[in-house]
């Protein structure tokens, strides 16, 4: 049984919201596998439907100004789609694992009504996303998506009930927290509700932590890449000017910098720029930076917006570099680079940009580069995971074993292949955990088992009770403490 049952019964429209929920969801926790995957690949193809899916691609750019239709397309198409392929064949309804060299059989359960908190970034493909993982557990959810992303996400609670009238399955079980959305009803629901999985700024990921529900947040996004003298700089240009255009690097997991060994600079910043990327000068990097920054916090003026859009913006607020700023929107520029060699709060270049700026950082060995990495993460982006472009394979271990991340992704473009991608082995996913780095409870890549309960029975078996001298024979072998 959920634990708001155990609560003294509370009032109020968001309290009946989720009353309707746990009514739906008890209903649902009676259902098959096989039902239940019907429910999910309804769910699925409410979103990956191609005018469906372009609706709201088109909506969530119209309503929030941030990244492009293209990569949104995309995005909720792949994302999904992946997404339904880990889930295909995966057990979430009763028995699930049965170990009998250990006695264990394991049993799903269903953690009750869930509070997804999404971000404007993603107001349709992280929704389904999460939507869909709970459906897989036989839970109910209740989005809570960010202002911006309201309408967006409540054209795609519209489609997954059309759905869900075609099979039979209660609309109760998918619904949004109503407009307009605020801190106090998201703080409410979240209270009420049995489980809040947030995605998007801290201060929504750190008020789930606060909210006495259990929780799972994600950390900032401020990803790194590295670039070694062993690396094919053509490649490596390919895949970071991939992830760092798409949907306008909106995404957590979009480079913010780029670490380059001094033997492989020259190449790979050509390799860049022959890719449509340009080199800011100093000037060109202070007037980007007032922009970007005007009192010390990102703007929303470039957010999400391309690096030409950015340009001419730039133009119009650097009166002195006007026709410099104007000749590079001209080139229609892919992204926007700056050197940079400070790392902090002064050096804001070295923060999480959500934008097409690239901070370029030089190191000059690949120890140093890692070391510079570190650092950066020490001010922002801990745990969250780090580029790796080489021919070195030990590399990756290196940054595996030393650095504070969650992943290290080896020659592939980053914010494509950290969600989970069809060329590599990690779960299809919108929310990233950073582990204890990054102040989370966990650092996978969230996925449907995180929205279960999980019962283990245990029966006896053969008993096996090792002797002293194979707990301590080496250690005593060792260290002459049999005396002491």
């Amino acid at each position: 049984m959920a634990h708001s049952a155990f609560h003294s019964t509370p009032t109020g429209p968001i309290a009946e919201l989720v009353a309707r929920s746990h009514a739906a969801q008890r209903i649902y926790e009676t259902w098959s596998q096989e039902q239940v995957d019907t429910a999910v690949v309804a769910a699925g193809w409410a979103i990956i439907e191609p005018k469906r899916n372009r609706e709201l691609a088109e909506l969530a750019v119209a309503d929030t100004g941030v990244g492009n239709v293209e990569d949104k397309v995309r995005k909720n198409y792949r994302k999904t789609f992946g997404l339904l392929r880990d889930l295909r064949g995966a057990r979430s309804v009763g028995v699930i694992a049965e170990d009998p060299a250990r006695g264990i059989v394991e049993i799903a359960r269903p953690v009750g009504v869930v509070c997804a908190i999404t971000p404007s970034t993603n107001p349709s493909a992280t929704p389904a996303n999460k939507i869909i993982n709970a459906l897989k557990g036989r839970n109910a959810v209740i989005v809570a998506p960010s202002p911006k992303g309201w309408s967006t996400a409540a054209r795609l609670v519209e489609f997954i009930h059309a759905q869900f009238d075609r099979i039979g399955a209660p609309r109760d079980l998918v619904q949004l927290l109503p407009a307009p959305v605020n801190k106090q009803a998201t703080a409410e629901l979240m209270r009420l509700c049995d489980l809040v999985v947030a995605t998007g700024s801290q201060a929504n990921v750190r008020a789930a932590y606060a909210s006495g529900t259990p929780a799972f947040g994600v950390g900032a996004g401020n990803v790194a890449g590295i670039v070694d003298e062993t690396a094919d700089a053509a490649l490596a240009a390919d895949r970071i000017l991939l992830s760092k255009t798409f949907d306008n690097a909106t995404s957590c997991s979009s480079e913010n910098s780029l670490v380059i060994v001094d033997a492989a600079r020259a190449a790979m910043l050509a390799a860049l720029e022959d890719r449509g990327a340009v080199m800011l000068g100093a000037e060109q990097k202070a007037a980007l930076q007032a922009l970007m920054w005007p009192e010390g916090k990102l703007s929303a003026a470039v957010i999400g917006k391309s690096a030409r859009e950015i340009a001419e913006r730039a133009a119009a607020e650097d009166t002195a570099g006007r026709a410099a700023w104007l000749a590079i929107a001209e080139r229609n520029p892919r992204i926007l680079m700056v050197a940079e060699d400070g790392i902090g709060h002064e050096h804001p270049y070295s923060g999480e940009k959500l934008s097409p700026v690239l901070a370029i950082y030089t190191a000059r060995d690949f120890d140093e580069a890692a070391g510079i990495v570190e650092r950066i993460y020490a001010y922002e982006g801990a745990g969250h995971s780090v580029g790796l472009h080489s021919a070195t394979p030990e590399r990756a271990l290196q940054l595996g074993l030393t650095l504070p991340v969650s992943r290290v992704i080896v020659d592939q473009a980053h914010c494509i292949a950290t969600g989970g991608s069809f060329n590599n082995g990690l779960p299809f996913s919108l929310s990233m955990g950073c582990g204890t780095w990054g102040k989370n409870s966990f650092s996978d890549n969230m996925n449907y088992r995180h929205y279960l309960n999980i019962t283990r029975v245990s029966r006896p078996i053969a008993e096996r009770v090792p002797s002293e001298e194979e707990i301590f024979g080496d250690y005593f072998a060792q260290h002459d403490v049999r005396s002491l």
